[in-house]
């Protein structure tokens, strides 16, 4: 009888693009891959530790597996299962814990599907994990994630990921191209870019620690593969994104103007502390120099609020540096203390509710920057790519410059690209277009 396996991913892009190229290797086994509200003999749940939330959800998500079929083997891998390995072992009803390196060699450790009375960890320190794995997402019909990147050599003061994830380290060009190939002849018109820190492409690749390509190099190759129609950057280091990746963007076939570049803070006292590799200034040249070549596009901000040492005065330092760029949404984060971090024995702890408060305000802040981007670009001509997703009769969809658009459902136009003019903004903020 043909075993079912199910998956659950928490946490980024590059999880997404993991999970469904660890979903392909279960399947060209023989597995029968099925939803994961489904019963399943397998359950895989891909675990994030970037926010304190991601490591308890990943709880409520075994009891789900459990509820489902309790004698299902779960199996945890992902960035909390290589920082916490042990700690994962100890949750009731999981069986199988595989740290970053052997989460792609699951297939050899399902030798035996029994319920384990004591879980089995495999889990290597990541000092260790030098090598690279390929990756993309072909789950939704209209958008892939292809991974380009892994790891990361940056050390920033309250981040866990390279702890996680190890060194930097990329695909080879080629090979990136030849996935890019492999996605199109599928049929999916949008590739967006993932990886841990994508703008420092090229270093690892072929195992060398010196760039062998650029992220400049490899954009302008992918340009040139044909039938892929639409490719995103998805988040990329200020510092890392250079004005000629900018030029080149603004006159390519293929690249769509949207940025989504981290800040994390608006106050150069606190970037220090970070031990973000840029100031405030630097981040403004690249947001003005974006607007300069491509009016239209779309520039998300990550941020994070309630870092130690944060005053009030330092964080409407941030809020008035956001308010007075030219911007078009924020992902605001909230600081969760993270354990063998450089910022977990920092002074200056904000009190929660400080960080609720000041979260709240950002928030904010995102809706009227998205609400103002929106209008300007009201009575423009914009292509648009349509999704699969029907809500309550109506479908949704994308411009290039990743304004959000809604139209009533009609199952011909899945995954198709219309050349239209953006009319009217309606109660629920989607752009409706004739």
């Amino acid at each position: 009888m043909q075993s079912s396996v199910a998956f659950y991913t928490l946490g980024c892009k590059l999880n997404f693009s993991e999970t469904s190229t660890i979903a392909r290797d279960f399947q060209n086994l023989g597995y029968k891959r099925v939803e994961f509200e489904e019963v399943a003999d397998i359950y895989v749940i891909n675990t994030c530790s970037v926010t304190d939330n991601a490591d308890k959800r990943f709880k409520d998500i075994v009891k789900l597996a459990y509820k489902k079929n309790p004698l299902a083997f779960v199996i945890a891998i992902g960035c909390y299962a290589q920082l916490k390995p042990q700690e994962l072992a100890q949750v009731d009803n999981v069986d199988l814990v595989l740290g970053a390196q052997e989460k792609f060699k699951i297939t050899h450790y399902l030798n035996d599907l029994q319920k384990k009375s004591v879980t089995e960890v495999h889990s290597c320190d990541i000092e260790e994990v030098d090598t690279y794995e390929s990756a993309y997402s072909i789950g939704d019909r209209t958008r892939a994630f292809l991974k380009i990147q892994d790891g990361c050599d940056y050390v920033c003061t309250y981040c866990t990921i390279p702890m996680a994830r190890g060194i930097s380290r990329s695909d080879t060009l080629e090979h990136v191209l030849q996935n890019a190939r492999d996605i199109s002849e599928k049929g999916i018109k949008e590739i967006v870019l993932t990886g841990v820190n994508i703008g420092d492409y090229g270093k690892g690749e072929l195992g060398n620690k010196k760039h062998e390509n650029t992220f400049l190099d490899l954009v302008k190759a992918l340009d040139d593969v044909l039938g892929v129609e639409r490719i995103r950057i998805s988040s990329i280091e200020p510092n890392l994104l250079q004005n000629e990746t900018i030029q080149f963007v603004s006159t390519s076939r293929a690249f769509v103007p949207h940025f989504h570049i981290p800040l994390q803070s608006g106050s150069n006292e606190l970037l220090k502390k970070m031990k973000r590799r840029y100031l405030r200034e630097l981040y403004a040249e690249r947001v003005s120099k974006i607007k300069e070549l491509m009016p239209d596009a779309c520039i998300g901000v990550d941020v994070i609020i309630g870092f130690p040492g944060e005053t009030d005065a330092l964080f409407l330092e941030t809020y008035e540096f956001l308010n007075a760029l030219d911007i078009s949404y924020l992902h605001v984060f909230t600081y969760s203390e993270r354990p063998n971090t450089e910022a977990v024995l920092m002074e200056g702890i904000v009190p929660q509710n400080v960080r609720h408060k000041r979260s709240k305000m950002l928030r904010g802040l995102s809706v009227k920057k998205r609400r103002a981007f929106y209008e300007s670009q009201l009575g423009k001509p914009k292509t648009v790519l349509l999704e699969s997703e029907n809500k309550d009769g109506f479908m949704f969809g994308f411009t290039e410059n990743y304004v959000k658009v809604k139209t009533l459902y009609h199952e011909n136009l899945i995954n198709t690209i219309h050349k239209v003019t953006l009319t009217k903004i309606d109660e629920d903020g989607h752009v409706l277009f004739e």
